[in-house]
């Protein structure tokens, strides 16, 4: 098999030698902090599916927990193929996830179950609360508190988050991690119509909490590539009222019987569900019109050659020169290349916050200088291992 490269690869005069390693930046403070609120809010998680336990009993919590790993499952490998291009950090997809299954579950418990025996209270009938707490409290109270981890998250990554598929992918771990402890509660409680609710929850509609929060991370995801800081304080609570109507939306077809929840479902939600099905195609192939088109300003200046540009920018081309650089040098030249790969893609993506005047042009030109040298790095790793 021939090899992905040109004979003569791209390199700047004076390129590294293949040894020297960019020396990676130590935070330990800012490490701490991150393990300390992933810690923190990894016991609020747990803290929520106890208290789910407790409502269902142990043995339904169970079966409602393997079950609710169907769905869980689906909607992660979704957001893993959205996220191809540049994957987030683990680190921060666990942040999210464990924030919506903990931290947003708690508090949407507590406050729908009060605006529930509230209205109740209030109306003397019960299933007026249960309206109230399902199409209004639910929504808004819901929709905040899995905003605001999607909020934390944007906050801390700022510099970071490049648009809008990074808002949906953060979005998604968090919706991901609600509907997972709630998926617990609902096949807990579910008794003879278990089968049902399961199809109904965690085959058909698993990306239902996705596509509402998804609302606010594509606000999020916007307000990151406008040139003002402050277009967030704009677009956020456009973001959440979206979540929110879709969600009081949902929650109100939900409520209708039989033939007309069905025909609803059939009539309103599929067509968006495709609909956001097709953005995200959209959204993926314009990443890769980025990546493109930034490299190939870096390859008329040398650093790229033509044809690592085109490798760099097909995902079927970028898999398959993985697997040459490991049948030709093994897997350390195969992990070279994904280094490669992945330098290459975030220095697309750092040209392009610069180009669109959203980075600072000092740390951009240090972030950039270290990302071409651990490139050129890279390249002659997988060289060298590729020519023994």
């Amino acid at each position: 098999m021939s090899s992905p490269y040109p004979d003569r690869p791209a390199t700047p005069t004076g390129a590294v030698p293949a040894q020297w390693v960019p020396e990676r930046r130590s935070h330990p403070t800012r490490d701490v902090l991150a393990l300390l609120a992933v810690a923190l809010i990894g016991v609020a998680a747990l803290g929520a599916v106890g208290l789910v336990l407790v409502q269902v009993g142990v043995a339904a919590g169970v079966v409602g927990t393997v079950l609710a790993l169907v769905p869980l499952t689906v909607v992660l490998l979704g957001l893993k193929w959205l996220d191809r291009w540049e994957p987030e950090p683990r680190g921060a997809l666990v942040f999210g996830l464990l924030w919506g299954a903990g931290v947003a579950v708690l508090v949407s418990l507590v406050v729908n179950e009060v605006t529930l025996y509230a209205v109740a209270e209030a109306t003397g009938d019960l299933e007026a609360g249960a309206v109230a707490a399902a199409v209004v409290s639910a929504p808004v109270i819901e929709e905040l508190a899995k905003g605001a981890g999607v909020l934390v998250l944007f906050l801390a990554r700022r510099r970071y988050f490049d648009g809008v598929v990074d808002g949906i992918v953060y979005a998604g771990v968090v919706a991901a991690g609600f509907a997972f402890t709630e998926n617990i509660l609902y096949f807990g409680q579910a008794g003879d119509a278990l089968a049902q609710t399961f199809v109904l929850r965690g085959l058909v509609t698993p990306f239902a909490h996705l596509l509402f929060t998804a609302c606010t991370g594509a606000a999020l995801g916007m307000a990151a590539r406008a040139r003002s800081r402050h277009a967030v304080w704009g677009l956020l609570p456009l973001g959440l009222l979206g979540a929110t109507v879709g969600h009081a939306a949902w929650n109100g077809t939900s409520l209708l019987a039989g033939e007309a929840f069905l025909l609803v479902f059939l009539v309103v939600q599929v067509p968006v569900f495709a609909g956001v099905v097709g953005l995200a195609f959209w959204l993926r192939r314009q990443e890769s019109a980025v990546i493109r088109h930034r490299l190939t300003e870096y390859a008329a200046a040398g650093w790229f050659a033509p044809h690592e540009v085109e490798m760099l920018a097909s995902l079927p081309r970028r898999s398959t020169a993985v697997g040459w650089a490991t049948r030709a040098g093994g897997p350390a030249a195969g992990e070279a290349m994904r280094r490669f790969q992945r330098g290459a893609t975030t220095l697309a993506f750092l040209r392009q916050q610069a180009v669109t005047g959203r980075s600072d042009l000092r740390r951009h030109t240090e972030s950039e200088r270290d990302l071409l040298t651990a490139v050129t790095s890279d390249r002659h790793r997988v060289l060298a291992a590729a020519a023994r």
